[in-house]
C-alpha cells in the first residue's frame, strides 16, 4: 500500500487519475442515455439500436490509426483537455437538439464526433503515463489507471441506469458534459515534460507543416513498428485473446445469468464484487508482480480465470445460490486484474516515446476486431447450444491457452 500512496501523491498522476475516474462514469451515463434514448423513441427498432452501436464502435476503425500518428505529434495534454472541453460542448448541445424536428439523427452525428474525439484522447492518456511517474512505478500507476477505470465502469452503469430512469436520458448528457468538464479541469493543471505542439487548426494544417513526411507514411511506419517488436506483437495477442473472450463472455453470461437465478437484475449485483475483486488485485500485482515476469502473471492468471470460470457454471447451476456468485465474481476479478494492467507496462517499457500514440491506437483496434468476432459467433452458437455450454467453452479456451503459454514463456522481466 505505501507505494500505491507514492504513486498517488504524485499531484500530476493523481489529477490524471482522478479526473479520469470521474469522465468514465460520465461516459457510462453518456452510453446508457444514448441506449435510453433510443428505446424511448424507437422501442420496437431493432435499426435504430444498431446505428447507436455503430455510432459508438465505428470511430475506432476510421478514426483509430490517423489518431495515433497524430497523439505523437501533438503535446498530450493539451491534446487531452483540448478533446475534453470540445467533447463537454457538444454532449451539452444534445439535450436541446432533441426538442427540435430531426434533433435524432443530429444527435447521432453529434455523438459519432464525440466518439470520434475519444479516439485521440484514449492514446494520449495511455502514452503520457510515463511522463507522468517513474519507470520503478510504471506498473502500480497502469493497475491504478486500468483497474479503478474499469470499477468506474462498472459502478457507472449501475449508477447511471437509477439516474436515468429517475430523471430520464436527457439528465445523462447533461451530467456526461459535465464530467468531461471536471476532466479538463484537472488535466489542465498536469505538469510533465513537454512533448509536441497541439495545432487547433485542423488536420489538415499539421500534414502541411510535416516537412518531409505525410500523416499516410506515418501510419505506415507505426503499422511495421508494432508488427516488428515480439513484445508488442506478444502483447496484441493477450489484448485479442481478452476482447475475444469478453465479446464471447458478454452475449451469453447475462441471459445465463437471468436464466439460472430467475432475475433480471442480478448480473447488475453481481459487478460490485467483480470491481472489489480487481481493486483487490491491482493492489496484490502492484505490490509483488515485479519480482516476477508479467507474461507468466499474466498466463498463468489467464490459466486461472479460465478454470474458475469454467467449474463455476456447473456448480452454480445445480445450486443457484448468490453467494456462491459473489465470490465466483470476486475471485474472477482478482484473477483478470493483471492481464488489465501489465500489457499497458510492457508497452510503456518496450516503446519509444514517438511511437506510443500509434501503438495504443492500433492495440484499441486489435481489442475491438476480437471482441466483434467472437461477439457475433457466440451469437450464433446461442441459437445452437445452452448459454452454460458456451460460458464453459470460454473458460475451457481461455484455461488450455493460459497453460500453453506460460509453459512456453520464458521472457524475462523487463528492464
Amino acid at each position: 500500500m505505501a507505494r500505491f500512496r507514492k504513486v498517488l501523491k504524485n499531484r500530476s498522476f493523481f489529477l490524471l487519475w482522478l479526473g479520469q475516474i470521474i469522465s468514465q462514469l460520465g461516459d457510462r451515463l453518456g452510453q446508457v442515455a444514448l441506449v435510453a434514448l433510443v428505446y424511448s423513441r424507437s422501442p420496437d427498432s431493432t435499426l435504430q439500436l444498431a446505428l447507436a452501436f455503430i455510432v459508438i464502435i465505428f470511430p475506432v476503425f476510421i478514426i483509430g490509426p490517423v489518431a495515433g500518428a497524430y497523439v505523437d505529434r501533438w503535446d498530450r495534454r493539451q491534446t487531452m483537455y483540448i478533446c475534453d472541453l470540445v467533447r463537454a460542448a457538444l454532449v451539452l448541445a444534445i439535450p436541446f437538439i432533441l426538442k427540435i424536428q430531426f434533433g435524432f439523427p443530429l444527435t447521432y452525428l453529434i455523438l459519432f464526433f464525440v466518439f470520434c474525439l475519444g479516439r485521440f484522447f484514449l492514446p494520449a492518456k495511455l502514452s503520457i503515463i510515463p511522463e507522468l511517474v517513474a519507470k520503478e512505478d510504471l506498473v502500480i500507476a497502469n493497475s491504478l489507471v486500468n483497474t479503478t477505470g474499469m470499477i468506474a465502469t462498472v459502478l457507472g452503469f449501475g449508477i447511471s441506469a437509477m439516474i436515468i430512469n429517475a430523471w430520464g436520458p436527457e439528465s445523462g448528457f447533461y451530467i456526461n458534459a459535465l464530467s468531461f468538464l471536471v476532466s479538463a479541469g484537472c488535466i489542465l493543471f498536469i505538469k510533465r515534460k513537454r512533448h509536441g505542439h497541439f495545432d487547433p487548426s485542423g488536420l489538415g494544417l499539421a500534414i502541411v507543416r510535416a516537412i518531409g513526411k505525410t500523416i499516410a507514411q506515418e501510419i505506415k511506419e507505426g503499422i511495421s513498428y508494432f508488427f516488428r517488436l515480439p513484445d508488442i506483437r506478444s502483447t496484441a495477442g493477450i489484448f485479442f485473446m481478452l476482447a475475444a473472450g469478453l465479446g464471447a463472455f458478454s452475449v451469453v453470461s447475462i441471459r445465463f445469468l437471468q436464466q439460472t437465478f430467475q432475475s433480471g437484475t442480478v448480473w447488475a449485483k453481481l459487478c460490485v464484487p467483480l470491481g472489489l475483486g480487481l481493486l483487490l488485485g491491482s493492489i496484490i500485482y502492484g505490490k509483488y508482480c515485479q519480482r516476477f515476469s508479467p507474461y507468466k502473471i499474466i498466463f498463468a492468471s489467464l490459466f486461472g480465470s479460465g478454470i474458475l470460470l469454467f467449474v463455476f457454471i456447473p456448480i452454480v447451476r445445480a445450486r443457484p445460490d448468490l453467494l456462491i456468485a459473489t465470490a465466483f465474481s470476486l475471485g474472477l476479478g482478482f484473477l483478470v486484474a493483471p492481464i488489465i494492467s501489465l500489457p499497458n507496462t510492457i508497452i510503456h517499457s518496450v516503446s519509444d516515446t514517438a511511437m506510443m500514440g500509434k501503438v495504443f491506437s492500433s492495440l484499441e483496434i486489435v481489442m475491438h476486431i476480437g471482441f466483434f468476432i467472437f461477439m457475433v459467433i457466440s451469437s450464433f452458437l446461442a441459437a445452437i447450444f445452452s448459454p452454460g455450454i458456451i460460458l464453459m467453452g470460454v473458460g475451457f479456451i481461455f484455461a488450455i491457452m493460459g497453460l500453453i503459454c506460460f509453459l512456453r514463456s520464458k521472457k524475462p522481466w523487463l528492464d
